[in-house]
């Protein structure tokens, strides 16, 4: 079942989600956004999830807006607080899945969402596991001694948005920190597991991996059912 539905974040205020349930009791993610918005494509992994056995929840940080142009979507993306969208949207979803029966909550995201996982894993201590999916934020705002929970990442080697060199100095931060971090790294574009970012459509700098793709769905569904039950 899907719905929509309104979490409290800690600082009172609201947002907006879109909830696949997957039944009572069962163990949950929130899922974050890539920079186009709350839109099918993400709703869809939210979807994908439920249907593996986790509720998932994708808070709606846009509030309503969504694009399928790149320059809106760059707009819509630097005109996000980041810290506001991870302590407060972000934990305000986790606190909504427990408080609905889940007794473990998991975070994941795609690209900016990515990006959001790893400072999530950061600020929201009620977080038990974090899968990020080809993004990272600014290094200098990744404190990875605040990291708690196992994190799982996959980032594609010829990803010219998120550059390796990048995921280098990320990796060697969570090791230094001591985090239960695994990376995996794929011969691929960036989004090669957003089945959009292909055909007429796509930009120069995406290319949807169907083959990678899978692995790495099958990968986060282990490491899902390790650390969530």
């Amino acid at each position: 079942m899907t719905q929509l539905i309104t979490c409290q974040r800690p600082d009172g205020q609201s947002v907006q989600g879109y909830l696949a349930e997957a039944g009572p009791g069962a163990p949950a993610v929130v899922v974050i956004q890539e920079w186009w918005g709350l839109n099918d494509q993400i709703r869809g992994v939210a979807e994908r999830l439920a249907r593996a056995g986790y509720t998932a929840l994708v808070p709606d940080l846009y509030r309503g807006q969504s694009t399928v142009e790149a320059e809106e979507a760059h707009h819509l993306m630097t005109g996000l607080n980041f810290g506001e969208a991870a302590s407060q949207d972000i934990r305000g979803a986790v606190q909504a899945l427990k408080a609905r029966g889940a007794a473990k909550v998991g975070v994941t995201g795609y690209c900016m969402g990515g990006a959001l996982t790893i400072l999530s894993m950061t600020m929201v201590p009620e977080a038990d596991a974090g899968v990020v999916w080809y993004g990272y934020p600014p290094l200098e705002y990744v404190d990875a001694g605040r990291i708690q929970a196992p994190m799982l990442a996959h980032w594609g080697e010829q990803d010219t948005v998120f550059a390796i060199g990048g995921v280098d100095a990320l990796e060697e931060k969570l090791r230094a920190a001591g985090v239960a971090y695994t990376g995996h790294r794929y011969l691929a574009a960036h989004a090669f597991a957003n089945e959009t970012a292909q055909g007429p459509r796509r930009f120069p700098f995406t290319q949807y991996d169907a083959a990678w793709a899978q692995v790495a769905w099958d990968r986060t569904l282990r490491f899902f059912g390790r650390t969530l039950g």
